[in-house]
């Protein structure tokens, strides 16, 4: 047995509350040497009434390990626990105090310890989430609904999109077309920023109590989330709290006055006065861009201002929640106390995260609900746009992915396969719109929250900025009608299905050498088994047929389960999606 692969700690993603009373317990071993643990575990005051066995179950593996995992529900909230690991020839006990091969008979002696499941502790994204689909709209380029606000120079809708220029995008165009919105199935929005700000895509705010008057105004944004809200559609906000823009008036003061402006401890500065040396801001910035001030958050009076410009957009224009830029370089402490002024205004908020890396230190229950699934997104083009990754490879890499977060944040994660910072899905597929579809897919039938980019799903396609935001295209005679129905199904499929959002995922099929997947998602009530086929070649799955009266999910027609199995071919670049009622 390979004892140095083993690994667990408590808290974390490793045991953690899922809900008031449960806990999840996981165990790490190497991939494929153990092949049974055992959960050996119980109240520490009360062991003799309590203890209990319980098999752990091999949930999902990486290219190095397999995941082991057990739920439990503690009489008293309290449970000390170990493990018992056996390989077919041996057993061996884990507990915090390293490995034995006997069974200590004093129970609590090195026991890994959960003393306690605290309900505030928990990490509790709002259940609203888990069955929401987003729709990501880049204001200035989605439709012009108010040409009276058009900024000067605006260029005619649907031309070639610059780093500077403008096409008159607003929120009007938003309300104007909410009937498309809701026809194609979408019941959240995800808006890049809306603030007053010099770009065209508001990342370097002027004023963080004011729409941009080219967008509109205040009123016009209460009115879009009252619109959207009688729809059922609930509206996410992007906060820039890194950094602000080069015209946000306490900067303009801090450059007039230098060391003598009262704001001056409202950024990080390095050398006075402030100006560029060799490309570089004598300031901190974002990245190394200049009209970016890094804001100081460990500043009481700027934490203040931020806190009350949270505050203000929920209470008076009643948003549902807030995406953070640049989320990761803002400290904890900050994130911490934004926590609490959000949820104060609306304990149902949707507190999202933007951070491209291991995100765990802020997913703990004291800052984000999740964060915008990007190791996801660059494992899905990995497989199935690049094809730089067999299905083996794809599989390990969803399952380490799995295994990173709790069970609660995963059913949260927003989970995306492009955005304005990344090509588009259909370039990146190289045109290629069955490639497309196929990844499409994946994303509405995994773990977490779907997100359509504004336009994916007519067809538009473009590259790295500027060419990812295109104006939306609203010509019928242009769009990718077929696409859009392709997105209309997969939409409804998931919202009509709770065990396509909150159920049990495991692959079936993803072997070595091969690009066909095949995978479940299950719960209590129905089964769900997808087959994928991203190859040029014709590709077969024999899998086991647990449930009955298979039918394919998008077409309605019967599929038959021979000699108990499931036997089933797909063309090039084909799939299928099959359900049964679970007996």
């Amino acid at each position: 047995m390979n004892l140095q692969a083993v690994y667990h700690r408590i808290k974390q993603n490793w045991s953690y509350a899922y809900d008031a009373e449960t806990l999840h317990i996981r165990l790490r071993t190497a991939r494929g040497d153990v092949q049974r643990v055992r959960l050996l575990c119980g109240d520490k005051y009360d062991w003799k009434r309590t203890n209990m066995e319980i098999d752990m179950e091999r949930g999902v593996s990486d290219a190095l390990f397999d995941y082991w995992e057990a739920r439990v529900r503690p009489p008293y909230k309290r449970l000390i626990y170990r493990f018992a690991l056996h390989d077919g020839e041996e057993t061996v006990y884990y507990s915090e105090a390293g490995f034995d091969t006997e069974l200590t008979p004093q129970y609590y002696k090195g026991a890994f310890d959960f003393p306690y499941l605290h309900e505030t502790d928990r990490i509790a994204p709002p259940e609203w989430v888990k069955d929401a689909v987003f729709y990501q709209i880049f204001p200035e380029r989605f439709a012009n609904g108010d040409p009276s606000n058009d900024p000067d120079g605006t260029e005619p809708w649907g031309g070639e999109p610059t780093p500077k220029n403008f096409f008159g995008g607003d929120l009007q165009g938003v309300i104007d077309r909410l009937d498309y919105l809701t026809e194609l199935g979408v019941n959240a929005i995800y808006f890049t920023p809306v603030f007053e700000a010099t770009t065209n895509h508001k990342y370097d705010t002027s004023d963080y109590f004011r729409v941009d008057p080219h967008f509109g105004t205040n009123e016009t944004l209460k009115t879009l989330v009252r619109e959207c809200h009688a729809r059922g559609i609930r509206v996410l906000l992007d906060a820039v709290f890194n950094h602000s823009g080069r015209q946000f008036a306490p900067f303009v003061d801090v450059i007039e006055k230098g060391e003598e402006s009262p704001y001056k401890d409202w950024f990080h500065v390095r050398k006075w006065p402030l100006r560029i040396e060799d490309g570089v801001p004598t300031y901190e910035t974002f990245a190394f861009e200049p009209i970016m001030p890094k804001l100081n958050t460990s500043n009481p009076e700027v934490r203040d201002y931020l806190l009350k410009v949270a505050s203000y957009w929920m209470d008076e224009i009643g948003i549902d929640g807030w995406r953070l830029d640049v989320a990761n370089e803002v400290d904890h402490q900050f994130w911490r106390e934004f926590r609490q002024t959000v949820k104060k205004a609306n304990p149902d908020a949707y507190i999202l995260g933007e951070i491209m890396h291991d995100a765990m230190p802020w997913l703990q229950g004291d800052q984000f609900d999740a964060v915008m699934n990007y190791p996801f997104t660059n494992t899905v083009i990995d497989f199935f746009a690049s094809q730089e990754i067999d299905s083996a490879g794809f599989a390990a890499a969803i399952g380490a992915l799995l295994a990173s977060y709790p069970a609660q944040v995963n059913e949260a994660s927003f989970n995306l396969v492009g955005s304005h910072d990344t090509p588009r899905l259909l370039t990146r597929c190289g045109g290629d719109r069955r490639l497309a579809r196929l990844a499409v897919l994946f994303q509405f039938t995994f773990v977490g929250v779907p997100c359509v980019y504004y336009g994916d799903e007519v067809g538009l396609d473009g590259g790295y900025d500027p060419g990812c935001r295109k104006c939306m295209e609203w010509d019928e005679a242009r769009q990718d009608r077929e696409q859009l129905a392709f997105y209309r199904a997969l939409i409804r499929l998931r919202l009509s299905h709770r065990a396509l959002r909150t159920g049990g995922f495991r692959f079936l099929q993803a072997e070595p050498g091969s690009s066909s997947l095949a995978y479940e998602r299950w719960d209590e009530r129905e089964r769900f088994v997808i087959l994928i086929n991203r190859g040029g070649r014709q590709a077969g799955f024999r899998l086991p047929a647990a449930g009955t009266e298979w039918t394919d999910a998008l077409s309605g027609e019967a599929v038959a389960a021979a000699g108990g199995n499931l036997v089933c071919s797909l063309p090039p670049y084909g799939y299928k999606v099959l359900r049964s009622k679970r007996v």
